[in-house]
């Protein structure tokens, strides 16, 4: 099983954009950032970004911060948006991943990440961004407690 859904990227303002996402089309909302991720040393400037949010509701929507030297390509706005297949069977996604690398650029290989699940990243031959991540743990166990407050702030 595996669902197609839209990925935005944001500079540093994904918190913002999703709260606003989610006052217009309800659902549930969850943030985490790099640092509940570990993905940056403690202190780091991206630490309190999100490194994915999820809108789930009667749409279900996804993004992140992108912030300079931790993405694999420079930000650029309205190229910021990627389709991402997001599924459980490695055998019936990796196939895809392969065929779409074909003639294509690979960004990031497909394979396990911090958060436990396996990730890739392509652009298709014709320029098409494709996000590839395949649920392989659950993620809460992946992660550290939530450094951030109820109004979005980073707690010290």
């Amino acid at each position: 099983m595996f669902t197609l859904n839209a990925y935005l990227n944001f500079q540093g303002n994904a918190r913002e954009a999703m709260r606003f996402y989610e006052s217009v089309f309800g659902g549930t909302l969850t943030l985490h950032t790099f640092a509940q991720f570990n993905a940056v040393p403690e202190g780091h400037e991206a630490a309190d970004q999100i490194m994915h949010a999820a809108l789930e509701g009667p749409i279900s929507l996804y993004a992140a911060d992108h912030p300079e030297g931790l993405a694999p390509h420079p930000f650029v706005q309205g190229t910021n948006v990627n389709l991402a297949l997001m599924g459980d069977n490695e055998e019936e996604l990796r196939p895809w991943f392969d065929a779409l690398s074909d003639g294509g650029q690979v960004v990031m290989p497909l394979q396990q990440q911090v958060w436990g699940d396996m990730y890739g990243a392509v652009v298709d031959r014709f320029g098409i961004s494709w996000m590839f991540n395949i649920s392989t743990a659950d993620p809460a166990s992946t992660l550290q407690e939530d450094p951030i407050s109820e109004d979005g702030a980073l707690e010290e």
